[in-house]
């Protein structure tokens, strides 16, 4: 169905960033990922998919490293049609003990980064009458958690960005939509949890249930593949007319 088609998804060396671009890959993009740590294996991965890959190492916090990754793009694979920002951090503390420092770089690069590459991907988006830009945000964009004001923000502002770039685009073959997952068992969730049971002396299986049960009614984890194909969703022509959406993906968390 992307034949053809170029996918930019920032974060994605692990996690929902992979999960998302494989899917895309599945679908015969072309796939630039972006991330730290080993890009080897997934370069790999997406390779095995059949789909032509590129890496970019770029500081999502650094708008001159972004600005060089969207060159990068284009000098592979002619532009960038699908866009899915998904680079993220978090940090968890008090407003009043929280680390301005820590506070900034999330707001940079779980906020601002969607602006600096969307602003460089639309001209040409808009030139072909087609593209895509799908934010992963978060449940967070919709509601609050103690303890996680910076990210909150950020989340919430991505939903704001994306109905707004939806806006400016409604009239285009461009789309503008966010992914609002609830728990999704990645890495660093599976740390959270496995650091839960450590701390509490209980099982992992105990910890699981009970981190879940605190938000998500299902009692489940949605996996990043659920969430790539969904994007792939996004990316058809049945979602043509989807604008400006903040798609939960939560098992119920924001339903209660």
């Amino acid at each position: 169905m992307l034949k053809g088609k170029t996918a930019l998804v920032t974060g994605s060396t692990s996690g929902i960033g992979l999960g998302v671009a494989k899917c895309l890959a599945a679908q015969g993009a072309n796939i630039v990922l972006n991330g730290f740590g080993d890009a080897e294996g997934p370069k790999a991965e997406i390779a095995a998919l059949g789909a032509k890959v590129a890496y970019h190492g770029a500081d999502m916090s650094q708008p001159a490293e972004i600005e060089d990754m969207m060159k990068f793009a284009a000098s592979q694979f002619g532009r960038v049609d699908i866009l899915v920002n998904n680079a993220g951090i978090q940090h968890v503390a008090s407003v009043e003990d929280f680390p301005v420092a820590r506070w900034d770089a999330i707001i940079a690069i779980n906020l601002s980064s969607a602006f600096h590459t969307t602003r460089l991907a639309l001209p040409a988006m808009k030139a072909a009458n087609w593209g895509r830009v799908i934010n992963i945000a978060s449940t967070h964009g919709l509601v609050a958690s103690a303890g996680k004001s910076a990210y909150v923000a950020a989340k919430h502002g991505i939903v704001g960005f994306t109905k707004a770039t939806a806006l400016e685009t409604a009239t285009t073959g461009v789309t503008s939509n966010a992914i609002c997952p609830g728990w999704v068992l990645t890495p660093l969730v599976q740390k959270q949890i496995d650091d839960r049971a450590a701390r509490e002396g209980i099982p992992v299986e105990q910890a699981q249930r009970e981190l879940l049960g605190e938000k998500q009614p299902s009692l489940q984890f949605t996996t990043p593949q659920q969430l790539g194909e969904l994007a792939v969703f996004l990316c058809s022509s049945s979602a043509d007319n989807v604008r400006g959406v903040a798609w939960q993906v939560d098992g119920g968390w924001t339903a209660q």
